[in-house]
C-alpha cells in the first residue's frame, strides 16, 4: 500500500465530534502536526471526512 503524509492545517475547534475523533484516530493531536499513514480504504475514508482540516501529500518510497 502507498503511504501518505497528513498534516493538520486548520483548527479542529469548529469541527464536529466525529471529525475530531477521525483526527485522533489518524494520530493527529494539534495543528501543524504531521503523521504518515498507510493509505487503506479505512484511512482514506477518515481523511475524506476531515479533508477541509488537513493537507495530504504522497510519500515517495
Amino acid at each position: 500500500m502507498a503511504k501518505v503524509r497528513v498534516t493538520q492545517v486548520i483548527s479542529k475547534n469548529s469541527a464536529t465530534e466525529r471529525q475530531q475523533a477521525n483526527l485522533l484516530s489518524l494520530g493527529i493531536h494539534r495543528i501543524n502536526q504531521t503523521v504518515e499513514v498507510e493509505l487503506t480504504p479505512v484511512t482514506k475514508g477518515m481523511i475524506e471526512k476531515v479533508r477541509h482540516l488537513v493537507k495530504v501529500e504522497e510519500v515517495a518510497e
